[in-house]
This record gives C-alpha cells, sequence and structure tokens, in this order.
C-alpha cells in the first residue's frame, strides 16, 4: 500500500514542502530512502524501526521504499524520522489516513519511541501558513515556539504512540495555545546587558547607531578585545520583537 506524509526542509531561513512517499511491497524486508536524502536521513532507517516496535506497534517486515519530493532538494538532519515512521503505520494501516493531507510532521526519533526536539520549527510553522496548511504535528518541546505563529494549529507529542491515537482519534485533543507577543519578549532578553561595559566608547556607538538605524555590523579585532562580549549585549538595546 502507498501512504504519503507531508514534512518540511528548510533552505537557509526557509522552509520547503517536502512529501515522505512510503510504499510497503513485496520482496525481502528492508527499508530503502531515495530522494537525495543526507547521513542523518539514511540513518533514519534504522531509528524507524526500532522506534515503531517500541512504541508498540507492528513493523512490516517486507520491502519499504521511502521517495522524498522533490528529489532534486537536499533533505538534511533528523526531522525525518516522524513523517517516514508515520507514512510506515499509514501505508500498514495501522493508523488513519484522514489527517495526513492536512499537516506537517516534523520530529525526531529516540529508539523508545520519544520525540525529540529538532530545529527551525519557528520557519517551518511560517512556511506551512503561506501553504495554506491546516497545522503541524511536532515534538512537544517546539509546541511555544511554532505555536507563535497565528492562523496555524500545533499539536505536540512526547511519543509515537500519541501520534498514532491522535491520527485514529483527533477528537480527544486541542491545539495548543500560547500568547506569541509574550513569548517573543520573554525571550528577548539574554540577560548580558550593554549597561556592563566599562570603556569601549567608540564600540559602544556603534552598537547604538546600528540599534537605532537598523544597520549591519562587522566585528572585526584580535581574540580578547571584546567582539563576542559585544555581540551578546546588543539585543538589551534594540526593541521588542513584532512577529
Amino acid at each position: 500500500m502507498l501512504a504519503r506524509v507531508w514534512s518540511a526542509s528548510l533552505i537557509g531561513v526557509d522552509a520547503v514542502k517536502v512529501g515522505v512517499e512510503v510504499d510497503i511491497a513485496g520482496g525481502l524486508p528492508g527499508i530503502v530512502v531515495v530522494g537525495l536524502p543526507d547521513a542523518a536521513v539514511q540513518e533514519s532507517k534504522e531509528r524507524v524501526r526500532t522506534a515503531v516496535k517500541n512504541a508498540g506497534f507492528a513493523f512490516p517486515m517486507r520491502k519499504i521504499v521511502v521517495n522524498l519530493t522533490p528529489a532534486d532538494l537536499r533533505k538534511e538532519g533528523p526531522s525525518f524520522d516522524l513523517p517516514i515512521s508515520v507514512g510506515i503505520l499509514a501505508a500498514a494501516e495501522q493508523v488513519k489516513t484522514t489527517l495526513l493531507d492536512d499537516y506537517l510532521f516534523v520530529g525526531e526519533l529516540s529508539l523508545d519511541g520519544s520525540i525529540r526536539a529538532v530545529s527551525g520549527v519557528l520557519a517551518i510553522a511560517a512556511a506551512a501558513k503561506r501553504m495554506g496548511i491546516k497545522g503541524l504535528v511536532i515534538p512537544a518541546d517546539n509546541v511555544r515556539e511554532a505555536a507563535v505563529v497565528k492562523g496555524v494549529s500545533v499539536f505536540g507529542f512526547k511519543h509515537l504512540s500519541e501520534i498514532g491515537d491522535f491520527l485514529n482519534n483527533p477528537d480527544r485533543y486541542l491545539a495548543a495555545e500560547v500568547d506569541g507577543l509574550a513569548e517573543l519578549e520573554r525571550d528577548r532578553f539574554c540577560g548580558a546587558d550593554l549597561h556592563d561595559v566599562k570603556g569601549q566608547s567608540h564600540a559602544r556607538r556603534a552598537l547604538e547607531i546600528a540599534a537605532a538605524g537598523g544597520h549591519n555590523l562587522v566585528f572585526v579585532g584580535p581574540p580578547g578585545s571584546g567582539k563576542t562580549m559585544l555581540a551578546r549585549r546588543l539585543p538589551s538595546i534594540l526593541p521588542p520583537l513584532s512577529f
């Protein structure tokens, strides 16, 4: 049987929609991943196999072909673990396929079936909104980040078994709700304040001008001259973030 799950891949700071097609057919048992995957995606075969078993599902002992589309786009990172596993379960008819066309699935799997956080979820959520995707299914640790984007339903889970139950019984679950502006304000200040810097008058003046005018900065100098120290304190004089 053939199943398709939607995910996303980062190109710079932008996210691109990626299709994860899974076909289960007769032949020697094994998993083949095609579609220009990198080493981390290739390694997902073993993570997915073990995670599916430890989550309480039956892993199909047949030939499994996973195709990542578009084929000319490089797929990188472990965030495809979750969509590949969901695609295998859907193709094996262990979960319903009703919601698969409306959601993006992103997440890394541990061997026990738990779902680990991944990077770039905010960009993926913003891209999902632009593409008209209904929602995201992501790791629970990424929910606060993704829910900043309004107009997209975000569901966070800690274990693969929970996602199986969500796909079979979606009415039991409610989307996460987060005050996006409060989250942006909470994460704005990193604790290092420009007020703490003594001396460095020219550097302080450059930071103030750049912050006030929205200009770029280049830090040049020998090790120990204060480049990193100053850069870490720049957010303390920037205005509050907006979406």
